[in-house]
């Protein structure tokens, strides 16, 4: 079969030396180009907060299979901390990013113009950058026990007008935390230290509110609900802050990873200019302890300046 090919599509960029200016002839475009035409633009709206959220897609079964503790693995909860601190070192134009469970939301500065603030780039970027890093660490917390298989990880863009929508939306997904938490607590003691059926279980809590389960965890139990890690009861906070290390009493920038409480005005107070455009470094004071993420950084960061 013979082929006939437009001239000017076997053209390549040719460079030609006149007068000591070169001049550029760029290759034809191919026929077949106008199926770009198809592609749909998902440009998100300018001025607003985006929110990239992920979500572990049948975790249930996940953590089952691969034995994690209940109520909550402290292993598994790490990693996800981690797989999201690697997506947050990476972009800068994240802003914060929180975590529960198997869900992470990445929150990017409301000005980005990251990918031209394309929806698709955005969402399918942080989401094959978090899973895979999820896989690459595996082993950082779990140490000799074998990954079985890869995990899957949804996610969804929502947008939000206002700095009062974003910051409900952070209380929401914070109250979240509380509300799984406590239930998921009082039902695995139920059936771990109870000797109750799942069933039986479910059954029990059917239709009790906080203060009852409060009341079980303690009664009969002896777990006083409010003692249990931060980390369990509300999450897991990243930022970028400016911390004083007090051993070479030098300054830092560093993702730091908290658990402080959102649902109170105080936090939102405290961090008043986070949502500004050039937020105040003095804000980003952390005294906290150092954790494992933040040790890290410092032994790889210079002082700032």
């Amino acid at each position: 079969m013979s082929l006939i090919f437009n001239r000017e599509i076997l053209f390549k960029t040719i460079l030609i030396k006149r007068s000591n200016k070169l001049t550029t002839f760029k290759m034809a475009k191919s026929s077949f180009e106008y199926v770009k035409m198809f592609e749909l633009d998902d440009t998100l709206l300018p001025n607003s907060w985006i929110v990239v959220r992920l979500d572990g897609k049948c975790f249930h079964k996940f953590s089952e299979d691969h034995d994690f503790s209940k109520p909550n693995d402290i292993r598994a909860l790490r990693l996800m901390n981690y797989a999201a601190f690697s997506v947050f070192k990476e972009f800068h134009d994240l802003l914060m990013a929180f975590g529960q469970s198997d869900e992470y939301s990445f929150i990017f500065k409301k000005h980005t113009t990251l990918y031209n603030r394309r929806a698709s780039k955005l969402l399918t970027t942080i989401n094959s950058k978090f899973s895979s890093s999820y896989v690459y660490y595996w082993s950082k917390f779990f140490g000799t026990y074998n990954l079985k298989y890869p995990p899957t990880f949804d996610g969804r863009i929502i947008l939000y007008p206002s700095d009062e929508n974003l910051i409900d939306y952070m209380k929401w997904r914070q109250a979240d935390v509380h509300i799984n938490n406590l239930y998921n607590t009082t039902f695995w003691n139920l059936v771990l230290k109870g000797n109750m059926s799942p069933t039986q279980a479910e059954k029990r809590l059917c239709g009790t509110v906080s203060a009852n389960k409060n009341e079980i965890l303690y009664n009969e139990f002896h777990i006083n609900y409010n003692n249990e890690p931060d980390i369990y009861k509300r999450g897991t906070l990243l930022l970028r802050k400016i911390i004083n290390n007090q051993d070479t009493n030098k300054t830092y920038t560093v993702i730091v990873d908290i658990h402080d409480d959102m649902l109170k005005e105080i936090f939102w107070k405290e961090h008043s200019t986070l949502l500004t455009v050039k937020p105040s470094k003095q804000n980003f004071i952390h005294i906290g302890p150092i954790t494992d993420i933040i040790e890290e950084q410092l032994k790889l960061k210079e002082p700032s300046e």
